[in-house]
């Protein structure tokens, strides 16, 4: 899809009621695979890689506030004649998508945050991150990605090392070195944009599914309650085998709940 001047990668499968797939930081539609099999016999599910990201690439004027994402989703979801659907997100999508569902709640169903993020930091932020905020390391960043970094990275957001697979591991990369991503990814890190989390949070009025993977050492899971406590119709399920990226992780587990959780 032609869209803000970038050619936008994009999937549509299955039938039913529409489910809207946001994926996270350096990711790609691709980390739905697993809930596009197990949920496509009951729902539409429409996935994309976000600008500054996969085959999509990076936004012509650099806009990577969250703002600029819901917006960007809007004329996305306005492109397909989206009118209402459901909204899943992970980790940058989850921030993404409730920023979405707090701003457009005529057009919300109901909306899925797994291992969201979005809130306040006082803490440290991972490696990857720092790394990018760092301008001698971002200049050197924007021109090469050791196969040991991104090896790294998804051993950081796995819980079971075992799962991080060589061809997971190159297709990961090989969305990285996509032409201007590793620029858009230094120029998303140091974006300086900053919102009333809990004031639009607890704005949100459609039910809300919170899934978090208990072992996520990007993102911890003492954050689930908060976003539970802001968020008024909502709930929290945790894993106990997942981290940062439990429906890559754990598709089968989380896509059963996320069903019984749309059709309810």
């Amino acid at each position: 899809m032609e869209l803000r001047g970038m050619e936008v990668h994009h999937r549509n499968e299955g039938q039913g009621a529409t489910l809207l797939l946001l994926h996270g930081t350096a990711a790609s539609l691709h980390t739905w695979d697993g809930w596009t099999e197990a949920l496509k016999s009951d729902f539409t599910i429409v996935r994309l890689d976000l600008p500054a990201f996969g085959l999509t690439g990076p936004h012509p004027e650099a806009l990577y506030s969250l703002d600029d994402y819901a917006s960007f989703v809007n004329d996305f979801a306005n492109s397909l004649g989206m009118q209402r659907f459901s909204i899943a997100g992970n980790s940058l999508g989850g921030a993404i998508a409730w920023h979405y569902a707090a701003q457009h709640p005529e057009r919300m169903e109901k909306l899925i945050l797994l291992d969201p993020s979005g809130l306040p930091k006082d803490g440290s932020i991972s490696l990857i991150f720092r790394l990018a905020k760092n301008p001698v390391s971002a200049a050197l960043m924007k021109k090469l990605t050791p196969r040991s970094i991104i090896v790294d990275n998804l051993k950081q957001v796995y819980y079971d090392d075992s799962k991080v697979t060589n061809e997971l591991i190159n297709r990961y990369r090989d969305m990285t070195r996509r032409t201007g991503n590793r620029q858009a990814f230094v120029d998303r890190a140091n974006n300086k944009g900053g919102v009333d989390a809990r004031a639009l949070l607890e704005s949100i009025l459609c039910p809300t599914l919170i899934q978090w993977g208990r072992h996520d050492t990007w993102i911890p899971v003492s954050d689930a309650p908060i976003f539970e406590s802001y968020i008024t119709n909502s709930r929290s399920i945790i894993y106990d085998n997942a981290g940062h990226v439990p429906m890559e992780e754990i598709p089968e587990e989380t896509a059963s709940d996320a069903k019984k959780f749309l059709l309810e």
